[in-house]
């Protein structure tokens, strides 16, 4: 029994520098590694294909926006108050409300409700 843990221990030891040896090679970052030996001249390669995980940003549900709906900014893709209406040519929103840019589309919020008073769709390039 010592004879087997003696030996399982000089095993250890002796591989141990062999693993923690650097990886020779260049890698690409899209899961590639390409390693190139050179023995007595001749040249070897050797290629590993590595497959990532596909790695997603969480999913935010977008809107279409509809009047009479209670506007959420967390909803609207490219969330913007417009202080300046008319440079997208909209005109000047009603006392208590104000004009937001949800994606391409123009909406008419109210300030304290958060309802959609008007949408114009694709107003905004």
């Amino acid at each position: 029994m010592k004879k087997l843990i003696a030996a399982a221990l000089a095993a250890s030891v002796l591989t141990a520098p062999v693993m923690a040896a650097p990886q020779h090679g260049r890698n690409d970052g899209w899961g590639r590694t390409e390693q190139n030996h050179r023995v007595d001249n001749r040249r070897v390669v050797k290629k590993t294909v590595i497959v990532r995980k596909d790695v997603r940003r969480p999913q935010v549900q977008y809107r279409t926006w509809q009047r009479g709906q209670r506007f959420e900014s967390r909803y609207a893709r490219n969330y913007r108050v417009i202080s300046n209406p008319r440079q997208y040519r909209l005109h000047d929103a009603p006392r208590g409300y104000r004009w937001v840019q949800s994606g391409n589309d123009a909406v008419l919020v109210g300030i304290a409700s958060g309802i959609i008073a008007s949408v114009l769709a694709n107003t905004i390039r």
